[in-house]
């Protein structure tokens, strides 16, 4: 368990751990459910660490929280944002359908920007087919795209918003910065052995 590993290596373990956040947090371009992985990889790290008694119910509540939040604040504003220029509810619908899979077909190109880019454009490209389709006039069509892609754009700004906070939260519990480091010998090579496997396995 890092709790009883030296200092340095502590670190270096929970550092680690806070990139892979960093990483996930990232998926909430392609439209996946981000916020919650990272709340299942913290709790993984709670069950790997029952010594971390600062990760107790009211830190898991206020993760919980965030990414409720989150998924609230990217639906509402991706709704309003089209409403506001005209989009019906299934050109909303079409819209968000088309984000994540611009987002998923466009993910290799750029170093993975392509994936920002495929959203934005599968969600202007789903919603003014469907609006289209629909038999709107292809002004207002455009018009309402443009509110989807940027409901869209906002949506996803505010989601990676409330998962960030829940790394920083996280990340305040979890780092080992202040832990004693346990004097020269004083720790039996097996343990450290059995306390590294721990964090790994």
């Amino acid at each position: 368990m890092v709790d009883v590993l030296p200092l340095p290596f502590a670190q270096l373990i929970a550092g680690a751990f806070l990139s892979l956040l960093g990483f996930v947090l990232l998926l909430n371009i392609f439209g996946l459910p981000a916020n919650w992985i990272i709340l299942g990889l913290v709790a993984l790290w709670r069950y790997l660490h029952p010594a971390a008694t600062d990760m107790g119910v009211l830190f898991f509540a206020g993760m919980a929280g965030l990414a409720v939040l989150g998924e609230a604040l990217e639906m509402g504003v991706q709704v309003l944002k089209a409403r506001r220029y005209g989009s019906s509810s299934s050109g909303t619908i079409a819209g968000m359908v088309g984000a994540v899979a611009g987002a998923i077909l466009l993910a290799p190109l750029f170093f993975g920007l392509g994936a920002l880019i495929g959203a934005l454009a599968g969600a202007w490209l789903g919603c003014f087919l469907m609006e289209l389709g629909r038999g709107r006039p292809a002004a207002e069509a455009v018009e309402a795209a443009f509110g989807a892609m940027m409901g869209r754009f906002l949506g996803t700004v505010c989601k990676c918003g409330t998962g960030a906070a829940m790394v920083g939260l996280a990340s305040h519990v979890l780092w080992p910065e202040g832990h004693a480091v346990p004097p020269a010998g004083s720790l039996p090579a097996g343990e450290l052995v059995r306390a590294a496997l721990a964090v790994f396995c």
